[in-house]
């Protein structure tokens, strides 16, 4: 097969591909606009359509609203996750058409990103269990905000250190790293793209998991704030200084949270 005429293969698959995630990430965001849009609207029609179809009530939990708000989550971590992980996604296509040339790569894939956003819908099971003891507690508003200034701070602490730690980096080292990551972990077969999406998974969640627990301080629901987290992952796994920028992020969040801390001390 001639250069020529892989180089236009190549080119078709990321064009597929691509348009494939746009597709999904578009989808996953309208869905996160369509519940703020909800939420900001009339109380009556809220209660009525926006938090019977997709928010928790004020009162206790049922099994319904854990439905609604795990389905919830798993949207928000499609939406927020995916963008990062493109870059490796489209690394993925592009390896798995050059070592089987004779096949199409969107199967092996769509395989691949299904097993990263397993362990990301994973994750979405424990931060909606957070949530309702968050809610149990009397810790989150009915916006799903931190309702406890020492919650928050202490949050906020958390994520900042966690971003200094080994573990941040050995995970973040795999996800800013595309093609090491394809030469030093590829299977083949379907079953190897699915086990390699659920590793690369694995090693975002290990990266980001903490980082995600800040939708508790500034709202769920608060798409700036989702915006915001969205771009700095992203930021953080592309850019060529991208681990001093988490840490930079880290020293900010750490005075943040000390602030609220401190902050909630003296207004007492």
């Amino acid at each position: 097969m001639s250069v020529a005429i892989v180089e236009s293969i190549l080119k078709h698959d990321r064009t597929v591909v691509v348009a494939g995630l746009a597709s999904i990430i578009t989808l996953a965001w309208a869905y996160m606009f369509f519940l703020a849009e909800s939420m900001d609207g009339n109380m009556a029609e809220n209660m009525e359509l926006g938090m019977q179809m997709a928010m928790p009530s004020v009162q206790a939990w049922g099994l319904t609203d854990f439905i609604f708000m795990f389905f919830m989550w798993s949207v928000m971590m499609v939406a927020m996750m995916t963008p990062s992980a493109s870059p490796m996604i489209l690394m993925f296509s592009r390896f798995n058409r050059k070592q089987n040339q004779q096949q199409a790569p969107f199967l092996k894939t769509g395989l691949f990103l299904s097993g990263y956003l397993i362990v990301w819908i994973g994750y979405s099971v424990l931060a909606t269990l957070i949530q309702w003891a968050l809610h149990s507690m009397a810790l989150l508003s009915p916006m799903m905000v931190s309702s406890s200034p020492v919650l928050g701070g202490v949050l906020l602490i958390g994520a900042g250190i966690f971003q200094f730690t080994p573990l941040k980096h050995a995970c973040l080292s795999h996800c800013r790293t595309p093609l090491g990551f394809l030469m030093n972990e590829w299977q083949e077969g379907n079953r190897g793209a699915l086990r390699m999406g659920l590793q690369h998974g694995n090693y975002c969640v290990g990266c980001c998991w903490l980082i995600m627990s800040l939708l508790f301080v500034a709202g769920v629901m608060n798409l700036l704030w989702v915006a915001t987290l969205t771009a700095y992952v992203l930021v953080e796994k592309i850019i060529p200084q991208g681990h001093w920028v988490g840490r930079a992020i880290g020293l900010l969040i750490i005075g943040w949270g000390l602030q609220m801390i401190v902050g909630a001390n003296f207004s007492i």
